[in-house]
């Protein structure tokens, strides 16, 4: 099999995969501004415009999908594996973050799950980056995002601590 059609099959399975479970854990535990509970929490002045959410999240997943096809994809490197199971940890935390949040309204393990997203998160670009620098280049704005949320997360903590 070719480099190419082994990097099309990646694409064609992982891109499609993250879009859905990050889709379905939002609609899941119905992570939307829309939520009577989000809705009375005071939010921080850096809070973004709800339709933001809804536009970055799938840019984001989208591109997470494509840097995972691209380490899947380099079958040769010492560092692939450690680089998917790094993979699949963030992604997990990621997954858990909105039900925590919106379904069981537990701000501050939701503060602690991003906390660990964060470090999960610039381990997995590290290890990307060792298998294909392209990789680690598309998971930056994805980190960049996760740390904003994790500023955000831990505003809307301190402004609700009755929450």
């Amino acid at each position: 099999m070719s480099a190419r059609s082994n990097l099309t099959r990646w694409l064609l399975i992982c891109v499609p995969a993250v879009l859905l479970l990050g889709s379905l854990s939002g609609v899941a535990s119905g992570s939307s501004g829309d939520q009577p509970w989000f809705a009375a929490l005071a939010k921080p002045a850096i809070y973004p415009p709800g339709a933001t959410f809804g536009i970055v999240w799938p840019i984001l997943y989208v591109m997470m999908g494509i840097a995972l096809a691209l380490v899947g994809a380099e079958r040769t490197s010492p560092h692939r594996r450690a680089a998917l199971w790094a993979f699949a940890v963030q992604l997990l935390l990621n997954l858990a973050w909105s039900p925590t949040f919106f379904a069981a309204h537990q701000i501050g393990v939701a503060l602690a799950i991003l906390l660990a997203l964060d470090v999960a998160l610039i381990v997995t670009v590290a290890l990307f980056w060792r298998v294909r620098g392209a990789a680690g280049l598309l998971l930056l704005p994805y980190l960049a995002w996760v740390l904003f949320a994790t500023v955000l997360n831990w505003q809307v903590l301190q402004l609700n601590p009755a929450a």
